[in-house]
């Protein structure tokens, strides 16, 4: 690589990161702003935020910061793969929803021992994948806008779930949950009293899958292609239709996994809950993560801890400074916002200069 080209590239990598600094500043002032406002210390809860998240003198909360990072790992990757497709692909809520009914469905059936964790990862990630492979038929077949079919397929997911968990797989003697996953089929803990399970290790396992398959397979040459000009794609052998699907396939996959982790390696419910409260958002923060990490699945893994470091460090706001929950969201929120708006201003640049091809 000539000298020049790689300052260039340097450059843009060192302006990213400056973005995501200037961001962080940014979002954790206006959030200070707002509990000053509401009459707390936001350098007292910002400190127990961080004890919560990294302490070094108890493994435990390190081990609950990476608990909450494993399952949007993949739900980024799911948007990330989207966007490198030229796809806004925001269906991993759903397409994790189904994924975690797979689980329960092979939960509920009577199988080996050994079987029920296989079978929930493939059942689950196939239910993910299908889900996806929905809103791809009608984008590349139909011309529906990705966006507009996943939010709609996300809603239709949550309600058939939740219709499952009260009416299909309820818990007897828990009304607010469905059916655990039996002892057999759940992933292991990793450090014992915490939630972190293996689920963190298929997640970090998956992330390099994905990075594999799209810098060093043709496949993923393919993604890449069709996102950066799916016209120049088509001229060079490539079917942007095809690419797109397998775009939303792998998406899908992605996201139905993260489903079965939280059902088999979350304790101690390893169940769907009322509401689908233990899995509502994932879908979303993946988004975060995946923009974050500049949709790049080496970069997904920081920004993912980073979430989950917010999500962790959320209880050590509530429990030291009597933060209540609400101010506690509401920070978190603006945070995450401020981190996403230099990649959703990147991602909309790109829209507006990418030349629109229509796919024949």
């Amino acid at each position: 690589m000539p000298s020049s080209q790689f300052w260039i590239i340097f450059k843009e990598k060192l302006e990213r990161v400056a973005e995501i600094v200037v961001a962080i500043i940014v979002g954790f002032i206006i959030a200070g702003i707002m509990m000053w406002l509401g009459g707390y210390d936001p350098i007292a809860a910002y400190i127990a935020m961080f004890e919560y998240s990294f302490s070094l003198t108890d493994p435990y909360y390190i081990a609950m910061t990476l608990s909450f990072a494993a399952p949007v790992m993949l739900t980024a990757i799911t948007f990330a793969v989207g966007v490198r497709a030229g796809l806004f692909n925001i269906g991993a809520e759903g397409q994790l929803y189904m994924g975690a009914l797979g689980a329960i469905i092979v939960a509920s059936w009577s199988l080996p021992g050994p079987l029920y964790l296989p079978l929930a990862m493939i059942i689950g990630s196939l239910m993910g994948a299908a889900w996806g492979l929905i809103a791809g038929v009608l984008k590349v077949y139909r011309g529906v806008n990705e966006v507009v079919s996943t939010i709609m397929l996300n809603w239709i997911a949550f309600w058939i779930v939740e219709y499952a968990r009260v009416y299909v797989y309820p818990n007897p003697i828990d009304a607010s949950k469905t059916i655990s996953m039996p002892p057999a089929g759940r992933l292991p803990i990793l450090i014992k009293g915490t939630e972190l399970s293996a689920s963190f290790i298929v997640s970090l396992v998956f992330v390099g899958i994905a990075f594999y398959l799209l810098w060093y397979m043709v496949l993923g040459y393919e993604i890449r292609a069709t996102g950066l000009n799916p016209s120049a794609a088509r001229y060079g052998g490539i079917n942007p239709k095809k690419t797109m699907l397998w775009a939303f396939i792998i998406g899908g996959i992605a996201a139905g996994l993260a489903g079965v982790c939280e059902i088999a390696g979350r304790p101690p419910s390893y169940a769907i809950t009322t509401g689908l409260s233990n899995l509502v958002g994932l879908g979303f923060d993946g988004i975060t993560v995946s923009l974050l990490g500049a949709n790049h699945p080496l970069g997904i893994i920081p920004a993912a801890i980073f979430i989950g470091a917010l999500s962790s460090g959320a209880r050590g706001m509530q429990i030291v400074t009597n933060v209540p929950l609400e101010m506690v969201k509401a920070v978190q929120g603006i945070i995450i916002i401020a981190l996403a708006v230099p990649g959703i201003v990147r991602l909309i640049r790109s829209k507006i200069f990418r030349r629109e091809v229509k796919v024949v």
